[in-house]
């Protein structure tokens, strides 16, 4: 199994975020603010361990206004899709995290750090980035590709050396470990790079999660010891559902056994198209819908945020007469504003 995918203004039902609230137990802050507040210091070396989810976030999560959704819903209009146009400025209207992977060189991914953080600054927010680049991505699946050890190193390196100092989180290499289930042969190269990720961005000063599966793949102790195992102890967290679609109840369920496994350890879920739960397939299953949109969340222990870490629009890959995996589908991005959660 795989839930990978090569990079990832709606009103929800109130009585969803009220059940929500109730699961949770805890405050919700917006990802978006207002007006620019006033700006709050970044995060220093072992700071992003000891942490509020309040303080890693700051003033919420930055919304590039140059995101892919934001691109295409440019592209539709200019050729005069107003209906598609208007779905991908819907999606546009919530921010995603940035993907930095191999299709980026050192200096390319150096610059597009620093011209998110230079703008997440400016409002007091909060960058959120996804490295996808280790070497044997995706075990040959439809995601396949990566760098080599070496220079997978140096691009971690460049990566973090631009984040230090700014307010930002990285939630490094989906499907990592969970997938050494199906390649068990990597796990002796992946854990030692997976390890200096961990540590060039806490050296950093750079809230780090690693992968944390999803609730229908992986046992939380299978998953715990492959955390522990890529020193976890060094970053933040974990993050689970990742381009997946498992309620947000189920995924907090089986978030809160990890954490209990590996020292209470705090986690991230994605929410970006879990509103109607699986569908039977990861690959661009029909039926799927948008989840709650992203929030910070307060005064919890171990849940940090809902994310939309996976870019809702964008492919998983060729199947079910999508496009190749990261190209927009507008048809796809329309279906899961119909679909989402109500």
């Amino acid at each position: 199994m795989s839930a990978a995918s090569v990079r990832r203004r709606l009103t929800f039902g109130v009585a969803a975020v009220a059940a929500f609230l109730s699961l949770a137990g805890c405050a919700l802050t917006s990802g978006t603010a207002n007006a620019a507040p006033a700006p709050t210091p970044a995060l220093t070396e072992g700071m992003e361990h000891t942490a509020t989810a309040a303080q890693v976030f700051g003033n919420g999560i930055y919304n590039d206004p140059n995101s892919e959704a934001a691109r295409a819903a440019a592209a539709l209009t200019a050729s005069h899709d107003a209906a598609r146009a208007a779905a991908a400025r819907t999606l546009a209207a919530y921010p995603t995290a940035t993907w930095l992977g191999d299709w980026f060189t050192p200096a390319q991914a150096a610059q597009k750090v620093d011209t998110i953080t230079a703008a997440a600054k400016k409002l007091g927010q909060t960058a959120v980035f996804v490295t996808y680049a280790i070497p044997e991505r995706d075990c040959g699946n439809l995601s396949a590709g990566g760098l080599t050890p070496s220079a997978y190193q140096t691009w971690n390196g460049v990566i973090a050396s631009h984040l230090r100092g700014t307010r930002s989180v990285v939630l490094i290499e989906p499907d990592s470990l969970s997938l050494l289930t199906s390649c068990p042969a990597a796990a002796d190269a992946r854990y030692p790079l997976l390890k200096e990720a961990v540590h060039q961005f806490a050296d950093a000063g750079v809230a780090a999660y690693l992968d944390g599966g999803n609730c229908n793949w992986n046992s939380a102790d299978l998953q715990a010891h492959r955390l522990r195992s890529a020193w976890i102890a060094g970053a933040r967290g974990f993050y689970t559902n990742v381009s997946n679609f498992y309620p947000t109840a189920n995924e907090r369920a089986y978030a809160e056994k990890v954490s209990a496994l590996t020292g209470g350890a705090h986690y991230i879920i994605d929410t970006s198209r879990n509103g109607q739960g699986w569908k039977g397939t990861w690959c661009n299953p029909v039926g799927a819908g948008l989840g709650l949109p992203p929030k910070v969340i307060t005064g919890d222990p171990h849940l940090d945020a809902l994310l939309w870490v996976k870019t809702p629009g964008e492919s998983d890959g060729a199947c079910n007469g999508a496009p190749v995996a990261g190209a927009w589908w507008p048809a796809y991005a329309e279906a899961l504003i119909t679909h989402r959660a109500k």
